[in-house]
């Protein structure tokens, strides 16, 4: 079938309204259609009204405001015979069966042959819900699964049914990859299917664990976290997150579905504080709390837990816990919290295996679907790998609990392995399969499984990804940028020049760059290296410097933050190939700094050249010193384009897993006729541009808006800006600017408030209102 050029979404509460959002984000138009409430005067007004919720929320399910006006509001008595001009219909109704056939009939009679209808449900079987439907509904029909929020989890589970037609399958799934970024797992008609199957249960058996060894709730969190590898929120404040009132709702449903000898069934039985704190509006973050919340009574904000043995609150604690950091050594502790890590997790895993080849054929499925559905860092079967698996399997033994016939399979062998270069997982037959990308996917963690590197040191490496394009990528905790990445990238730059076409800056970290390492900077002030800070923060600007003017084309791939030192690299590269969830800014105001390995200069000039201003040289100013005083963070790539972070012409890629490809390809486009750019001007204000934003910071002052050394920060930001004792018949060059950023930045190094914020934000990860 051709391309999906327009999709409609009907249901638009919080789930269907989401898919519908990103769909926009995607650049797609949309049609969102709901009932028309009783006596309601404007007849579309669910989804009118979910649409402009959403512009309201956090975190934001639209990557750009104007994404909603892709979002056409409808209702579903007046305007099904849209539904033509759609190829793919999602439906996201209600959980019952009736509701969704009766549905699918209007559907099959307003649609186009050629398009495809999915439901995302994830309890009701695809076979019921095709039944009696008819063989041209059923061979277009098929579930999509999206996880919530559909705009930040990257999986999406498809199942087809035995009348499914193969194009419609492909034509979903490509969509789904290449313009909504998903990751695109096939699963059998099996209740759950995978993440849910699996994560549902660990939820349930976690918080009966908990329940039964008295644990509080801080301590569960605690133990089922970093430990293991699961974000923090741990198991209670991800329930939280997701809503307590949807327990007993997927439980019993699953209870429905599943066959009698389910170990769900063993792990599902009724907890009465749930009940409890349901019926008292405590269903997680959207009600008034959950088992954590927030006590606003006297007038403050203070953090409460609830008690599991009790059903009190009481103030938050932090769990005074010492767990082991390998997860084998944690679920070996006979401790509190290696018996309840133990007992949850063995229970969890050994499940895992019993649904290959159940419900997917392959373990890579299921610790994918785990690892983007649930954010746990390492699937089921990598964490066995991490115990061995004949460990597992007799530990499993010893306690009575059930050993699958996969982990029998897996006896004396690892789930994974790494065969010339090749990463490879066992089947059920026994035998090794090599894990296979999708088509068009370049990782570098493959690529340096099969080469040495060309150029490396402790924080950052070179290495060649093929048909003359390097990729230099950064290795240093948070990615943060310090001397040794400097030097390196000196290096790889004149390498480059003589061997290769073009460079790539990349790398398959959580973030790009967390920004210039904070932490050596502190050591620095505190033993007074003066001489040797001023030569780190030069060296920065001579290097980026040379990556704007090297004689090939350097381009940018972020993917999550690119702070500070990290923003700034960005602005210095031919051109910025962006993963769509990219969180991109100049936030050292925040640490009592300014910009001075070139942002100032660079945002400048993107402003005064693309930012469609008024003439003259003060617009600029004025709107790169509100963005950078602000410490003001793009939520997303396509946001970065309008605050100017990216230029309009730099490229988006909506699927992370093709972001190093996608740059490539764009490294060589460029390098068939690049030439470097020439060197400009810039044409600054002055001094009176200077004294006005300092008045305009302390007009903030007085509204109690910003603190003391917010001013100071904002007058050396100012002095930036405005070009020092510049004026307009006096044009700068680019290492006048860089000048000022380098002398207005050491002079707040001596600031003890600035020392103060970087010491907070070090120790607490906040930044400092001093």
């Amino acid at each position: 079938m051709a391309d999906i050029a327009k999709v409609a979404v009907i249901g638009a509460g919080v789930m269907g309204a989401g898919i519908a959002a990103h769909v926009a984000n995607a650049g797609v138009p949309v049609l969102l259609l709901d009932i028309v409430p009783p006596g309601a005067t404007d007849r579309n007004a669910i989804a009118a009204g979910a649409i402009d919720k959403m512009l309201k929320v956090e975190p934001a399910p639209f990557m750009s405001k104007t994404a909603a006006r892709l979002i056409t509001p409808g209702n579903t008595e007046d305007d099904l015979e849209k539904l033509a001009e759609c190829d793919w219909i999602i439906e996201a109704v209600v959980e019952r069966l009736d509701i969704k056939q009766a549905l699918y009939r209007r559907i099959q009679a307003a649609r186009k042959p050629s398009s495809v209808v999915s439901s995302n449900t994830s309890t009701i079987p695809l076979a019921a819900l095709v039944e009696g439907m008819g063989d041209g509904f059923a061979r277009d029909f098929c579930i999509t699964h999206f996880f919530n929020p559909p705009r930040y989890m990257r999986l999406l589970e498809v199942v087809a049914g035995p009348q499914t037609r193969p194009e419609a399958i492909a034509a979903v799934s490509r969509f789904a990859d290449f313009s909504l970024g998903k990751s695109v797992i096939t699963c059998k008609d099996r209740p759950g299917f995978i993440a849910n199957r699996l994560g549902v249960y660990w939820l349930q058996v976690a918080v009966v664990e908990a329940i039964d060894a008295g644990l509080a709730v801080e301590e569960a969190d605690a133990i089922l976290g970093k430990p293991i590898g699961v974000p923090k929120t741990g198991v209670f404040g991800l329930l939280d997150l997701v809503g307590l009132d949807l327990m007993p709702h997927i439980n019993a449903s699953m209870s429905q579905a599943l066959p009698s000898e389910d170990p769900f069934h063993a792990a599902n039985r009724e907890l009465p504080l749930i009940a409890q704190m349901i019926e008292q509006g405590y269903t997680g973050r959207k009600g008034k709390g959950g088992f954590y919340r927030l006590n606003r009574d006297g007038g403050g904000k203070v953090k409460e837990a609830i008690s599991l043995t009790t059903g009190e609150y009481r103030p938050e604690r932090k769990a005074e816990l010492e767990l082991p950091k390998k997860f084998k050594d944690l679920l070996s502790s006979d401790s509190k919290a290696g018996r309840y890590a133990w007992r949850v997790m063995a229970r969890t895993l050994s499940y895992a295996a019993m649904l290959v080849p159940e419900v997917v054929d392959d373990i890579a499925s299921v610790d994918e679907a785990m690892r983007l559905g649930y954010a746990w860092k390492f699937g089921p079967f990598e964490l066995i790998d991490q115990l061995g698996a004949e460990w597992f399997t007799a530990r499993l033994e010893q306690d009575g609990l059930p050993v699958p016939e996969l982990l029998r399979v897996a006896h004396g062998q690892s789930f994974y392995r790494v065969q010339d270069g090749c990463r490879q997982m066992l089947g059920p037959d026994g035998n090794y399969r090599d894990v296979v990308r999708p088509e068009g996917v370049l990782w570098l963690e493959d690529i340096k499984r099969t080469r040495a590197s060309l150029l490396k040191n402790g924080s950052a490496a070179l290495w060649d990804i093929g048909d003359g394009v390097a990729c230099f990528e950064f290795t240093s905790k948070l990615n943060t940028i310090d001397q040794d990445i400097m030097t390196l990238l000196g290096k790889a730059l004149k390498l480059v020049e003589r061997e290769y076409k073009a460079l790539v800056i990349y790398n398959e970290g959580t973030n790009f760059s967390a920004g210039a390492n904070l932490g050596l900077a502190l050591f620095a002030l505190n033993i007074a290296a003066w001489p040797i800070l001023e030569q780190t923060v030069a060296g920065g600007q001579v290097t980026y410097k040379a990556v704007k003017y090297a004689p090939f084309p350097v381009v940018g791939a972020p993917s999550g933050m690119a702070l500070g030192g990290g923003c700034e690299i960005l602005l210095h590269c031919a051109a910025v190939q962006a993963h769509a969830e990219s969180y991109i800014g100049l936030v050292e105001c925040g640490v009592g700094l300014v910009p001075a390995w070139g942002g100032c200069k660079e945002m400048l000039q993107r402003w005064k050249t693309l930012g469609r201003l008024p003439n003259g040289p003060m617009p600029a100013v004025v709107k790169v010193f509100e963005t950078i005083s602000t410490a003001t963070v793009a939520k997303s790539a396509a946001e970065a384009k309008e605050l100017l972070f990216l230029r309009p012409s730099d490229g988006i890629t909506m699927n992370r897993y093709r972001l190093l490809a996608d740059a490539k390809a764009r490294a060589l486009e460029l390098a068939r006729d690049y030439a470097p750019p020439q060197e400009g001007e810039w044409i600054l204000p002055g001094e009176g541009a200077a004294i006005g934003m300092r008045m305009a910071a302390e007009s903030f002052h007085r509204r109690g808006l910003a603190t003391p050394h917010d001013l100071v920060v904002s007058t050396a930001l100012a002095e930036v800006l405005a070009g020092g004792d510049a004026d307009v018949t006096r044009p700068l060059r680019e290492d006048d600017v860089l000048e000022l950023e380098r002398s207005r930045f050491m002079a707040l190094l001596h600031s003890p408030d600035t020392v103060a914020r970087i010491e907070h934000v070090l120790e607490t990860g906040k930044p400092l209102r001093n």
